[in-house]
């Protein structure tokens, strides 16, 4: 049922979609008082409430884009988007050391894999969603040649270690909340969030560098621009150290285009079997 809603909304123009969408994320903040609520919180505590309603309006333009990124021709959906500073991941390309992309939720995110997939071999890791119904949908989507999945497990991590090891690329989206015992606390536009220390410890097992990257949504339905930006962030040893340089990098994206991150996303969650931050050393550090 979902699938074929999907393939028929992918028949639409993206501009249709994105119009549709503006006024379904007005419908949803107006509707949901949960919903509005941590959108202002989350924007307010980055410094960004003057973006809200377009903020409000780019949330809904993510979900509607989603039938056309996913069920429409491939060759249609890469049309849409142009790339900027690709001479950055051609000269890790030709270093052979591999690339870890770190992609927030910021933008279009879901058709920067397709981009980099069709130029380089990429595997991205993925964590199945708790609807089944939803899987087939998803997997489908994101399951194209030369892009791979690799479930965010053990087995998954040692694929992508794997893969770093010959050469080639992977991705990870660094502000995903992950489970227990794959994070620390680290600060996140002022607030510790459970960040994931994955790509930290990929980076110092392979030395393969670090790429940030987001797809920059045009206006009017015109489609996107796919950004690579180098990290610059002073990792060092510390795991929680690394994890809030890494969000460090991810602030000074957001801050790029502050109205397309998913400001509605549950980032400050504790997760299951997860002590809660240490709010004594919040303040030592502030």
């Amino acid at each position: 049922m979902l699938v074929t809603l999907f393939r028929f909304l992918s028949i639409f123009p993206l501009s249709v979609l994105h119009f549709i969408g503006a006024v379904l994320g007005w419908a949803v903040y107006l509707l949901s008082g949960s919903y509005r609520r941590r959108m202002k919180e989350n924007m307010g505590r980055a410094g960004f409430s003057a973006h809200l309603h377009e903020a409000v309006r780019e949330a809904g333009k993510n979900i509607l884009e989603l039938p056309f990124i996913w069920c429409a021709r491939p060759e249609r959906v890469l049309k849409t988007a142009s790339i900027e500073n690709w001479e950055l991941v051609q000269a890790a390309l030709d270093a052979k050391k591999g690339i870890i992309f770190l992609t927030p939720h910021l933008g279009c995110f879901e058709i920067v894999a397709q981009s980099i997939a069709v130029r380089t071999r990429l595997t991205v890791l993925y964590r199945p969603p708790r609807k089944a119904a939803l899987k087939p949908l998803i997997e489908g989507a994101r399951a194209r040649d030369n892009l791979l999945l690799a479930a965010a497990n053990l087995s998954g991590v040692r694929i992508m270690a794997k893969a770093l090891k010959k050469g080639e690329a992977i991705g990870l989206l660094p502000d995903q909340v992950p489970q227990e015992g794959e994070g620390v606390w680290a600060k996140f536009f002022g607030k510790r969030a459970y960040t994931m220390t994955l790509s930290a410890k990929l980076h110092g097992m392979t030395g393969a560098p670090i790429i940030l990257t987001y797809a920059e949504r045009l206006p009017g339905g015109k489609g996107y621009v796919i950004r690579f930006v180098p990290f610059e962030e002073e990792l060092g040893m510390d795991p929680v150290a690394q994890a809030t340089a890494i969000n460090r990098g991810m602030e000074k994206l957001i801050a790029h285009s502050p109205a397309q991150y998913f400001w509605s996303y549950n980032r400050y969650k504790k997760p299951e079997g997860v002590d809660g931050p240490d709010a004594a050393i919040d303040e030592v550090q502030a």
